[in-house]
């Protein structure tokens, strides 16, 4: 009896056996593989049960195999607009990166102040640059408003690339540093360029010697954050100039990047505008000038004037060769005591202590002790500390240079006369004499410090301002040495001010020379010869006096400035409370 065959078996006889795509060989492959033939595909053409022919829509899924989440939107609501597409912190940023505009902001800018009082801005051409940045500088960053931009050809190409504003805006805060501005405009130009350029998340932090920036393109983006260190330090005020009209073309007339790039190598480029000799003749006449600021004739302002510029060629020669600052200002404080020192020992009727203090005169570091004190101030302290080290190695490099020279003098003659403090200076009261001085030192103090000439005659007659309050308040009126060199520093930093806001410039020119009528050079003078007489407390009353002064023309300055800001307010900024808010650090008023 035969039985039936194996289901597979008929199927596969029935089914064309002799098709090798779909179906099973002769000799039961698909039997050995363990696969149902009925299973698999009988040719290239087959078609699954549930593929719809050609032109015929799928069908919708039932609703068991699609469950809906529970966070889908409901049928008949849109989807929200996606959130701007996070892109990399290196792509050039659009015309308002960082801040998401308010309610009622039209094209270019804030429409009206925000309920919480931050005060809508200008960065077109209606105020200074340092009053319009130095508002939003002390504000946190998530209250500082996005400030209106001049728009420029870049932004229709997405505007230029992070890492290349926040290299100019290094570059730029390098020279203003280096220059002897204060840490505080170093930091408003710093934010009014990367401002300009559309990065609005950015925090400037000014040092002594480091200047860094930080950019954040929003609050989920990697900051990117870039530093320069300032290398060298030298005093050009003309550089100052025109760093600070570059940075008003950008924050104002908005140049392109490529613009200010260019304008930066120029100004790099140019050379001083005075030559070495005519440093050195300029250091001869304020030495020569301060002398007869204290009585000293014809004589004493040719000996000065002598001394000072043998200092000077030191001074260059020991740079020449490397030595630091400190070996600088002992070589040149040494030629000026020498003279004074040779008519003390040859018995002359010449004032020699008017030829040492005339020579110290051009010595004392007053730019870098008003900076320092103006730092401390406005609330840098690590930058105005530094500043004040500074100018103490510099003091003490004069102390040591003059006293290694009257001690040699006092060795050879004990009994020199001429040098006595008491004996040495008596009050000089010749107003014509004096304010004539006084200019002539001003403007000899413009010339080293390399300022533009439409800039000379303006700090000359500051100068001499300065010296006639001085002289009025302390010989007619009777006023302690200190208050009336307060109030004379105080109306150099005033007009300083007042002539910067008109120019759109810095102060630091019309200030630095007109305050070297009030530096503290005879008070200096008596201290280091009482030390080198043993006199320890005499000569302490004296440097202290010494110092008492320098802090007084430092705070009147800055005193001063304070005043031109806070009475003159800036025409961009609408807002009542809009100033620059003060320094919190400790007691928080």
């Amino acid at each position: 009896m035969v039985s039936d065959p194996p289901r597979g078996q008929r199927g596969s006889s029935g089914n064309g056996a002799g098709k090798s795509s779909g179906g099973s060989s002769a000799d039961g492959t698909s039997e050995r593989a363990g696969l149902p033939e009925e299973r698999k595909p009988q040719s290239d053409e087959a078609h699954s049960a549930f593929t719809p022919p050609l032109g015929v829509p799928l069908p919708p899924l039932p609703e068991e195999e699609h469950p809906t989440s529970e966070f889908a939107l409901p049928d008949g609501l849109r989807p929200e607009t996606p959130a701007e597409h996070e892109g990399s912190a290196f792509a050039p940023p659009g015309s308002t990166t960082g801040q998401t505009p308010l309610p009622g902001t039209v094209a270019g800018g804030l429409a009206f102040t925000p309920p919480h009082g931050i005060p809508v801005l200008s960065l077109t051409k209606e105020a200074p640059w340092q009053d319009r940045m130095r508002t939003m500088l002390r504000m946190p960053i998530h209250e500082r408003p996005v400030p209106e931009r001049v728009e420029r050809a870049e932004d229709e190409t997405g505007g230029p690339a992070v890492p290349r504003v926040l290299d100019l805006t290094l570059r730029i805060g390098e020279i203003l540093l280096a220059g002897g501005e204060g840490a505080e405009d170093v930091e408003a130009a710093m934010f009014g360029v990367a401002h300009a350029y559309g990065l609005e998340r950015v925090e400037p932090t000014v040092t002594f010697t480091l200047l860094s920036i930080s950019y954040q393109p929003s609050l989920v983006d990697d900051p990117v954050t870039a530093s320069r260190t300032v290398r060298r330090r030298g005093v050009d005020y003309n550089r100052l100039s025109a760093v600070f009209r570059l940075v008003d073309d950008i924050t104002s007339e908005g140049i392109t990047l490529e613009e200010a790039y260019r304008g930066l190598a120029e100004i790099r480029r140019n050379r001083h505008p005075y030559p070495s000799w005519a440093l050195t003749l300029a250091s001869g006449l304020l030495s020569g000038a301060a002398s007869m600021l204290v009585g000293g004739g014809a004589l004493v302002f040719a000996a000065a004037a002598v001394g000072s510029m043998l200092g000077d060629r030191l001074a260059w020669l020991a740079s020449g060769r490397g030595l630091p600052e400190f070996y600088q200002f002992v070589c040149a404080a040494m030629p000026p005591a020498a003279i004074g020192l040779a008519f003390g020992l040859a018995h002359s009727n010449v004032q020699a202590s008017a030829v040492i203090t005339g020579g110290l005169f051009a010595l004392i570091p007053g730019r870098a002790l008003v900076a320092g004190v103006q730092d401390g101030l406005t609330g840098y302290y690590i930058t105005a500390a530094a500043r004040l080290l500074e100018v103490g190695y510099l003091i003490v490099g004069i102390v040591v240079g003059v006293l290694s020279v009257l001690y040699i003098g006092l060795q050879i003659d004990p009994g020199l006369k001429r040098l006595n403090p008491e004996q040495a200076l008596q009050l000089y009261n010749a107003p014509l004499v004096q304010t004539g001085a006084s200019m002539l030192l001003a403007l000899a103090f413009c010339v080293l410090l390399q300022q533009e000439r439409h800039t000379v005659a303006f700090a000359t007659l500051n100068g001499g301002v300065a010296w006639v309050v001085y002289g009025a308040l302390n010989v007619t009126a009777g006023f302690n040495a200190v208050p009336s060199t307060a109030i004379a520093a105080g109306l150099v930093g005033l007009f300083g001010q007042l002539l910067s806001r008109y120019r759109y410039a810095s102060a630091l020119p019309y200030v630095t020379a007109a305050i070297g009528p009030l530096l503290p050079g005879s008070a200096t003078y008596f201290g280091l010869l009482n030390f080198a007489q043993g006199n320890l407390l005499e000569g302490i009353s004296s440097l202290i006096r010494a110092a008492s002064l320098a802090l007084a023309i430092a705070v009147g300055v800055n005193l001063g400035s304070e005043v031109a800001r806070l009475f003159l307010r800036a025409p961009g900024i609408t807002e009542a409370g809009a100033g620059r808010r003060a320094a919190k650090r400790t007691r928080g008023f």
